[in-house]
């Protein structure tokens, strides 16, 4: 991949990221962090509604069933790494119950709000 197709992904990415986090917004969820970056991966969004405290994929494609085929079960463990480190250094969010989500979005469609979408060991 060429450093101006890297350049074009990165900013799909955010822009889909971005739709994510309005949608999440509207449905009354609050945005703990966003693109958080530790030593073990990367989270797209991280998002509270009451005791559930969702670790969000967001994955944007052509189409919503390549979108959701995306996630991998390598990427799913290195989200979970990544959701651990995150957790560790944020005592205040102990005792919710914690999930992980994906958000698909795809062209002309809504985004879609996969509640609960892997389980991790």
């Amino acid at each position: 991949m060429t450093r101006l197709n890297r350049q074009a992904a990165e900013r799909r990415g955010i822009r889909a990221e971005t739709i994510a986090v309005w949608h999440l917004r509207l449905t009354l969820w609050r945005i703990v962090a966003r693109r958080w970056r530790g030593h073990t991966g990367e989270l797209d969004i991280v998002a509270r509604r009451g005791r559930v405290l969702a670790i969000i994929e967001v994955k944007a494609r052509a189409d919503l069933a390549t979108a959701a085929a995306s996630i991998q079960p390598r990427q799913r463990t290195r989200i979970a790494r990544a959701a651990a480190e995150f957790l560790a250094g944020r005592r205040d969010l102990d005792g919710l119950t914690i999930r992980f989500d994906a958000m698909l979005i795809a062209p002309g469609h809504f985004p879609i709000h996969l509640k609960d979408a892997w389980q991790q060991p």
